[in-house]
């Protein structure tokens, strides 16, 4: 299963459900409660993803950021996600966080924090400008997205409004 946080233009995130549909042909998307920020979950692997939407042509399809854990957006239960994720990186490592809708949680500290214990736990280095590797938290209200990216699976694409 391959959880994917998917931006559009406001107000054309309809034609980016149905842009991920015939990408993907086997996906659910949801809206979320922030305006051009889709929600979507795929039996399809990441790279198998990644692959179908680097070669698609997106009229609405602005970003999409795999992620690989989804979980209650509590610090212990995003650092827990973090640390289990962590296992995989093999070079220098950078985490970025966005927080929307969470009054909780603070993406700079989540960096900060989330960093120090990677650093910690595995005693990799920390590259903020060319990471090998991206640790990303996305927090969406309640829920939060956890993934370990290189820097070609983090997909943009430009979108004429």
């Amino acid at each position: 299963m391959t959880v994917l946080i998917v931006t559009a233009p406001q107000g054309r995130e309809g034609d980016a459900i149905l842009e991920l549909e015939w990408a993907l042909e086997k996906v659910k998307v949801k809206g979320t409660d922030w305006k051009g920020v889709l929600l979507a979950e795929t039996p399809l692997s990441r790279e198998e993803v990644l692959e179908r939407l680097k070669r698609f042509e997106t009229q609405t399809i602005q970003r999409v950021i795999p992620l690989e854990l989804l979980v209650p957006a509590r610090m212990e239960e995003i650092e827990e996600a973090a640390l289990k994720l962590a296992e995989k990186i093999d070079g220098t490592f950078a985490v970025r966080a966005k927080v929307r809708g969470n009054r909780t949680l603070k993406a700079r500290e989540l960096e900060i924090d989330l960093g120090s214990l990677i650093v910690e736990r595995y005693g990799l280095k920390v590259d903020l400008s060319e990471p090998e590797y991206t640790l990303v938290v996305e927090v969406i209200g309640k829920k939060a997205g956890v993934g370990v990216l290189k820097p070609d699976e983090m997909l943009r694409f430009e979108v004429k409004d």
